[in-house]
């Protein structure tokens, strides 16, 4: 197969199509299970034209859609992911009926709520997840304990926890009731259990976490379960810019 300089890159393409991520596509490249026109693909920057035959696994890979992002209200008790191996129920298998195939950008865990995005563009999954985007993670957290207010002003100049460096937080007390008090957080990295980790080191169990907000996009009064499409002008309108 002669590699052309036209059409989408072979990665792009497959995480376009909504099959993987763009960094899983390069990996069943790497792994030689994907075909193009039936001569398996054997570099990420592969191009694939109009009219070319896309197989994974030897399935054939759709035309990619028009990109589309949902903003979801994720309920607690839901893992993220399409197949949980512990058998618990999944952000997709509780999604209405009639909605394409989606991934979704980033992550919430099991006990976590709020806003989630779901996209049926891989491409624009990992585009929305790079901390290069700038965008602020929002978060209303709940904790047992009431932190000192110096506590959450040091989190501002980051924090290592446990060798992991974290990035500068924004953390403010907004509440308190009884022993539990409440907060408001901001971050932009959003790494793996992020807001748990840090408010553990500061030694405060959370109890209750709701993202509010991924960069521009809102939870609002979506209701818990529900999801919504972000309509094609505003996804235009807030998309950061691609990476060259």
């Amino acid at each position: 197969m002669t590699e052309r300089a036209t059409g989408d890159r072979i990665a792009k393409y497959i995480a376009r199509a909504g099959v993987a991520s763009r960094r899983d596509a390069e990996r069943l490249i790497a792994e030689g299970r994907v075909r193009v026109n039936n001569v398996t693909a054997t570099h990420p920057a592969t191009f694939v034209a109009a009219g070319d035959v896309v197989l994974v696994d030897g399935a054939p890979v759709a035309t990619p859609a028009r990109t589309r992002l949902f903003r979801y209200h994720k309920p607690a008790g839901l893992m993220t992911t399409h197949r949980d191996p512990q058998g618990r129920p999944t952000v997709f298998d509780a999604l209405p009926p009639g909605l394409p195939r989606l991934i979704s950008v980033g992550r919430l865990d099991f006990t976590s709520e709020g806003l989630l995005l779901l996209t049926n563009d891989g491409a624009l999954a990992r585009r929305l997840e790079l901390p290069a985007t700038g965008w602020v993670r929002r978060y209303r957290v709940r904790l047992f304990g009431r932190p000192d207010p110096a506590q959450l002003v040091a989190l501002k100049k980051g924090v290592t926890v446990e060798g992991v460096r974290y990035a500068p937080i924004d953390a403010a007390l907004d509440s308190v009731k009884g022993d539990n008090a409440w907060l408001t957080v901001a971050l932009r990295e959003g790494r793996n259990r992020e807001v748990r980790r840090v408010m553990a080191y500061l030694g405060f169990a959370v109890s209750r976490l709701i993202r509010t907000a991924y960069g521009p996009f809102q939870l609002g009064h979506l209701p818990p379960g529900a999801v919504e499409e972000v309509s094609a002008k505003v996804l235009r309108e807030q998309l950061p810019p691609a990476p060259s």
